[in-house]
């Protein structure tokens, strides 16, 4: 008999061991030394990121498969793709929090220590091999997110935008907990690869099998913001402060995808054909409302709200062809997705200074006179957002409807290349205001945080180099993807 706990499996739990350490000693100095300064924490939170994107890589260059905790946690090149895009996008938003948080007058180490905790959420559902760990993760993930979404207490849209994301996330957590009783009564166990061979060996099609597909995929559809489980989404990202809605962005969101994916493709094989069509129409869906409503928004905030939403109806094309290569785009497409979208996010808070919030598309009139760099940066985010090149967005979307076209979707490709076309006209109302209007005569007011700066550079930087020299990421995500599809 298997033990249930074998010391030497922490040895492959390092990286989440060193987010959680970090995050309990962030929140232990914080209560307990003296002073009002609090920023040195943001710098230690980044020590225990670097620590564990270290451990991280280490193990990834094993190249190795093994499952531990008696079948609960995997330890695979797909999950360590996925922990080093939660990881920069966590290190991203810290360098954009610091002057934000103070600013803000908010509490600083609780902060760091919650996008800390919430990303030791992600990490454990990318390794996720049991439905009980992925439901672990979920909610490590969740309780932090809603708190993060609601922490500027005294700010009205903060708390509607927070309570609105709390209800949708509880419920979306009981439809997805129903999903899963199901697949456990079918199966008998929680395992993806027992439920995969329960589910292979029967003779005929369970409605409730059927079911527990359906449910997972409007539970998972709620995590992703997926249309039509969207609608919580544009008030969030509203009302939140804007470094949470880029941790959203680009961690909390794309953990779902990849649950998602390991979930339907390892744990559901048998049913590919039944769940390939519903997240062919959930795709459509997606990016097609997304991109439509987002052109009537004047919130800049609120436009990239459907902006990811559309982005999301990209990366469902990757498991609906359910290929290897699929998978591939798929884990590209999300560390581009997280380093552009999180990069858009920053330049709002570059401008959230003063009187002016940053989050009215208006709020950029006359930038390129102001700033010529910080116009251009924010012209890379958004070029690489529609997907034209040199951009990383480009790329991504090369090979994700190239995924597509290989399989035979032709009709998907189509309808995805439209949408990237209508996105077009509501990225390039913010080029238009930066470049074609003049400087309003109050002038525009940006942040001088250093860390702020640095942390939209190495965003930009990255947008950049993965649009130019893409091959090496790309060769680590075919390696990663051959790990679920082989």
């Amino acid at each position: 008999m298997t033990p249930a706990f074998n010391p030497a499996d922490l040895l492959l739990l390092l990286p989440e061991v060193a987010i959680t350490l970090t995050g309990l000693l962030v929140l232990a100095l914080d209560f307990s030394l003296p002073g009002r300064s609090r920023g040195w924490l943001a710098g230690l939170s980044l020590v225990g990121i670097g620590a564990s994107l270290a451990l991280v890589c280490r193990q990834a260059s094993t190249g190795s498969r093994v499952v531990v905790f008696s079948g609960l946690h995997v330890v695979d090149l797909y999950a360590a793709f996925f922990k080093l895009v939660f990881l920069v996008s966590a290190a991203i938003v810290i360098l954009l929090a610091i002057h934000f948080v103070r600013e803000q007058g908010a509490p600083e180490g609780e902060f760091y220590a919650l996008i800390l905790f919430a990303t030791l959420g992600t990490m454990l559902m990318a390794s996720a091999a049991d439905l009980l760990s992925l439901f672990v993760g979920l909610e490590t993930l969740s309780i932090c997110t809603y708190v993060l979404c609601g922490y500027l207490k005294k700010d009205q849209r903060c708390n509607e935008g927070a309570l609105k994301y709390l209800l949708m996330g509880a419920f979306s957590t009981g439809v997805l907990l129903y999903g899963m009783v199901l697949l456990y009564g079918f199966s008998g166990s929680t395992n993806l690869a027992i439920i995969a061979r329960a589910i292979g060996m029967g003779s005929f099609q369970n409605p409730a099998l059927v079911m527990a597909m359906v449910l997972l995929t409007a539970g998972f559809g709620f995590k992703i913001a997926a249309v039509p489980f969207h609608m919580y989404l544009p008030d969030m990202y509203e009302g939140a402060p804007t470094p949470v809605v880029a941790f959203m962005a680009g961690a909390a969101e794309l953990a779902g995808v990849a649950v998602l994916v390991r979930v339907f493709l390892l744990g559901l094989p048998a049913l590919q054909a039944d769940w390939s069509l519903l997240l062919w129409v959930l795709a459509v869906l997606t990016m097609t409302i997304g991109n439509l409503v987002a052109i009537a928004q004047a919130n800049l905030k609120r436009m990239l709200a459907y902006s990811t939403i559309a982005q999301m109806g990209y990366l469902l094309i990757g498991p609906v062809v359910g290929s290897q290569l699929g998978v591939a785009a798929v884990l590209f497409y999300s560390l581009v997705y997280a380093l552009m979208t999180i990069g858009a996010f920053g330049m709002v808070i570059l401008l959230q200074h003063g009187p002016v919030r940053g989050d009215q598309i208006d709020d950029f009139t006359g930038l390129a006179q102001k700033s010529p760099l910080a116009a251009a940066i924010m012209l890379v985010f958004l070029l690489s957002l529609t997907g034209i090149p040199p951009t990383a967005g480009f790329v991504g979307k090369f090979y994700l409807f190239g995924a597509a076209v290989e399989a035979g979707y032709i009709w998907l490709v189509l309808i995805a290349v439209v949408n990237s076309a209508i996105s077009l006209f509501y990225y390039m109302r913010v080029v238009m205001v930066m470049y074609m209007r003049d400087l309003p005569p109050q002038g525009i007011a940006l942040s001088q945080s250093s860390a702020l700066r640095i942390a939209i550079l190495l965003a930009v930087a990255g947008t950049l180099l993965l649009g130019i020299f893409p091959g090496s990421v790309l060769d680590f995500a075919r390696a990663s993807a051959a790990g679920i599809v082989g």
